[in-house]
């Protein structure tokens, strides 16, 4: 859902207030570099592709409409600027020969609220999930993690609704076939202790 707050700072700053692109810049710096770092391990270049987009945003602030979404619309504009630097400096192909731009590694952030115990059984969850292609991974970090409607991930990610959809649910059955046992108590376990992984639990079932 759109919040009302992003709404009135991306009003006034297409007015050129700066103290409400400042806010607009601070609100999503953290979670578009949690978002930009997933597709490449190169920090400098991740904030650097954040300043850039920030950048483009106040030089252009004029001619842009009101997104139905302003972090969607951050994501998106950032994931293509991101992907652009990439190829622009011939990271293209890691060291082990996978394209930069099909890279894409859910982590788990470390939560003091949890026993050592719980924060071990979210990194193997990590573990598994990282032996998903890179576009099955971005669409649960999307959808379970950012909470992203399947019209947003859509969007985010240059494809349809419907194919959102059937990415998503390709991933859980890939994931479902290579959990053990195991893994597959450890993973329900998991979702028994978060809201996110409530949720997981939920469109897995669905």
């Amino acid at each position: 859902m759109q919040s009302e707050n992003h709404i009135t700072w991306w009003n006034a700053f297409k007015q050129g207030d700066w103290t409400a692109y400042t806010a607009l810049y601070e609100a999503f710096y953290a979670p578009l570099n949690n978002y930009g770092v997933k597709f490449t391990d190169d920090a400098d270049l991740v904030q650097d592709a954040i300043h850039d987009l920030f950048v483009q945003l106040w030089t252009s602030r004029n001619n842009l409409s009101v997104p139905a979404s302003v972090k969607n619309y951050l994501y998106k504009s950032l994931r293509t600027l991101l992907f652009r630097k990439i190829q622009s400096q011939a990271k293209v192909v890691d060291i082990d020969g996978v394209a930069a731009s099909e890279r894409f590694t859910v982590t788990f952030k470390q939560e003091l609220t949890l026993n050592i115990e719980a924060q071990e059984l979210r990194q193997q969850v990590a573990a598994l999930i990282e032996k998903l292609p890179a576009r099955q991974q971005e669409i649960i970090f999307l959808r379970f993690f950012e909470g992203a409607t399947y019209d947003e991930i859509a969007d985010i990610m240059g494809i349809s609704t419907n194919s959102a959809y059937k990415l998503l649910y390709k991933a859980l059955e890939n994931l479902q076939r290579i959990l053990n046992k195991r893994a597959l108590a450890l993973l329900y376990c998991i979702l028994l202790q978060s809201e996110i992984f409530f949720k997981f639990f939920q469109e897995w079932e669905g």
